[in-house]
């Protein structure tokens, strides 16, 4: 199975005083209600994962930005656009009365496996988006405390510091609201079934309406008479009539995002810097006798300070406020969901290829990179293993990938993964041993696609990633969530200005975050050179 599944499940929710959403969007352990269990390590992630209103692509109204897998299960992080959108109010509002309590995740699937008992085993997937949501799959899926976004501001059905109750079924209409409900749709039922005039009650018109019948007939009675009179003898592939209809969803072009959101470790802050340490580890342990003296002054381990800071990101999207009023399409959804999708392709390129300046991320490619092993090499250089040569033959690439793989020390292999652009995934791809068989193939045969682990690590695609040539390095390997730390300062933020310029609409649209390397023993580079 290959196409998008939403699920709904287990999800234990809260918001703290920031905005920040907080929840275990999968629970492990336990099914959901069709039998579905979800393997730890299964999880991958979009560049951007989008917080919605059941699973309504229109309905942005947050970001998740931040995912980790537990023992308890995948909890996530993410933030209400409260200062800036209708939609996000409301779903707040919602959240807060208990009438929308759970969370679903949106995921394209990739692997799975059948369970003996019922239900599958999803073993490769990629989370696309979650959602809140009302009425969730799973019994137990349900809010357990929501706490004040904004200080000072208290809203309708508002319990500041204190759990709302469970809910166990949706608000109840009274007996006059279902009354009046249903006399509603007995007039419109009793409209649509009227007899009308084959002008359509028109003195103009010659049966203009002979399409908008059969439409209507099929509907009521299941009936294609009406449908079949009116088909044109020149429709020689015996199709139906399409009525004209305008497409209400906007179709973006696809283009290629950095997976390195999704591998990198991603840390949220409060501050403007964020400040971790490493330990070189030097040891002071000696052996002694039982009548030694004991020194008093061994080795002391080294501790080095890395400090990241965060740039802003900015976009303001404008369209009239006649055309945000008039369309047919929720204009406004559109604009923020490009706005997303724009901040994830620049911010991807600055993890490569960013050159840290004014606290803006320092990309992966950007650090100096040495031949001497971990321990013996200077502290903020990356290792690389030599190819060999400046125009290296298939041989000489595999035996320096086993060597890139062997230089990886033991504690960085378990969350390890290969990182290229799609030419050297597909240079890789082609490589044969003398019986012709192919280097990067499970089964020895050649498999479409790229999911497939290469040495037994999985592969991920990003452009960024240089070209096979003399003095490049592309093909990184390690593991980045150890190599290459995400500082988000806060999700993406919108205000709508309809102030500056009259009649116009801008949404202001900004997110401040930033990045760099983390641990340089944890990531290993392939260099194209003779040594």
């Amino acid at each position: 199975m290959t196409d998008t599944a939403t699920l709904e499940i287990k999800a234990d929710v809260s918001i703290d005083d920031t905005g920040t959403v907080t929840g275990i969007a999968w629970p492990f352990g336990k099914p959901d209600s069709y039998g579905d269990l979800i393997e730890r390590n299964a999880f991958k992630f979009a560049p951007e994962v989008p917080m919605i209103v059941e699973h309504e692509q229109r309905q942005v109204v947050g970001i998740w930005n931040s995912h980790t897998v537990t023992d308890k299960g995948l909890e996530v992080k993410g933030r209400l656009f409260v200062e800036g959108i209708g939609p996000a109010r409301e779903a707040r509002r919602r959240l807060v009365a208990g009438s929308m309590s759970g969370l679903s995740i949106g995921y394209q699937l990739h692997e799975h496996k059948a369970r003996p008992e019922g239900g599958r085993v999803l073993t490769n997937l990629t989370i696309t988006e979650i959602s809140l949501c009302r009425r969730p799959v799973h019994p137990d899926a349900r809010t357990l405390e929501v706490k004040s976004i904004l200080e000072g501001n208290s809203m309708e059905n508002e319990q500041k510091n204190e759990p709302v109750l469970e809910q166990k079924s949706d608000p109840v209409a009274s007996p006059e609201e279902v009354k009046a409900l249903r006399a509603r749709m007995d007039a419109f039922e009793a409209k649509a079934n009227r007899i009308r005039g084959a002008n359509n009650n028109h003195p103009n018109g010659d049966n203009d309406n002979s399409e908008k019948k059969a439409l209507e007939s099929f509907m009521r009675t299941g009936s294609i008479a009406e449908v079949k009179a009116i088909a044109s003898d020149s429709n020689l592939d015996g199709g139906y009539f399409v009525l004209p209809t305008t497409d209400l969803t906007i179709r973006s072009l696809l283009t290629d995002l950095s997976p390195m959101r999704g591998l990198a470790e991603v840390v949220s802050i409060a501050g403007s810097t964020y400040e971790r340490f490493y330990s070189l580890g030097k040891r002071g342990a000696q052996k002694v006798s039982e009548r030694s003296d004991r020194p008093q002054d061994t080795a002391t381990p080294e501790l080095i300070k890395h400090t990241y800071g965060v740039c802003e990101y900015y976009a303001a999207p404008t369209t009239t406020r006649t055309l945000l009023e008039d369309a047919a399409i929720d204009l406004s959804s559109w604009l923020l969901n490009n706005v997303v999708h724009d901040f994830a392709e620049t911010e991807g390129e600055d993890f490569m290829t960013g050159n840290g300046v004014d606290n803006s991320p320092k990309g992966l490619l950007t650090y100096p990179t040495a031949s001497e092993k971990d321990f013996t090499r200077e502290w903020g250089k990356f290792q690389y293993v030599a190819v060999g040569a400046t125009t290296p033959n298939d041989t000489q690439i595999t035996d320096a990938l086993i060597k890139l793989v062997a230089a990886l020390r033991r504690p960085y292999k378990g969350n390890a993964a290969f990182l290229m652009n799609s030419n050297t995934a597909l240079r890789l791809r082609q490589i044969k041993d003398a019986n012709g068989r192919y280097l990067w193939a499970p089964t020895g045969n050649l498999i479409e696609g790229i999911e497939h682990p290469l040495f037994g690590f999985r592969v991920e695609i990003d452009e960024s990633m240089p070209e096979i040539a003399s003095g490049a390095t592309p093909i990184a390997f390690g593991d980045f969530r150890q190599g290459y730390v995400i500082v988000d300062r806060q999700g993406i933020r919108v205000e709508q200005d309809s102030t500056t310029r009259k009649g116009w609409i801008t949404f202001d649209s900004y997110k401040r975050m930033g990045g760099g390397a983390g641990d340089f023993n944890a990531v290993k580079f392939l260099k194209i050179s003779a040594n």
